[in-house]
């Protein structure tokens, strides 16, 4: 009875700890490796790091219920690949548009932001949060616009 736990007992580890074995397959970097920003964080002298052209931007006057789009360009400013795990928004009206592929030292990539106007008036502010494997791990890239109702535009 003592030797069927035993024996029990080592194949559940074996199978644990098999499946604890995280390389990826290939030499392939695998996204799903930075699923949050203590993991991003690397012991080695090799970093990504992200440059953004513009962290901000102002469409201007919208008429309410207009959907309008912005690029953001960035740059892998270090000299290990850079992966985007996540972008969110602050509203739902704010929907982000990213290459999920690693972006490679000195490659360019782009974070495409997309407003929907429609049941908004007034001054706007809506903030990206960028997650990735870059040091400090978070962004922030904010758009931001006045919407007029039909009567004020």
């Amino acid at each position: 009875m003592i030797m069927k736990h035993l024996l029990s007992f080592l194949l559940l580890a074996s199978l644990f700890l098999s499946g604890c074995n995280n390389k990826s397959q290939n030499g392939q970097l695998s996204t799903d490796l930075v699923t949050s920003p203590k993991s991003a964080t690397q012991t080695s002298d090799k970093q990504a790091a992200i440059t953004f052209e513009k962290e901000e931007h102002d469409f201007g006057s919208l008429l309410q219920g207009e959907v309008v789009s912005y690029s953001f360009h960035f740059t892998n400013t270090g000299n290990a690949p850079l992966i985007i795990s996540q972008v969110t928004s602050s509203c739902g009206c704010t929907v982000a548009n990213y290459s999920r592929d690693p972006i490679a030292p000195g490659k360019k990539g782009v974070i495409q932001a997309t407003y929907n106007s429609a049941g908004h008036h007034g001054f706007q502010n809506r903030f990206l949060t960028v997650m990735s494997n870059t040091m400090p791990a978070k962004h922030i890239l904010r758009i931001k616009g006045k919407v007029l109702t039909p009567d004020q535009y």
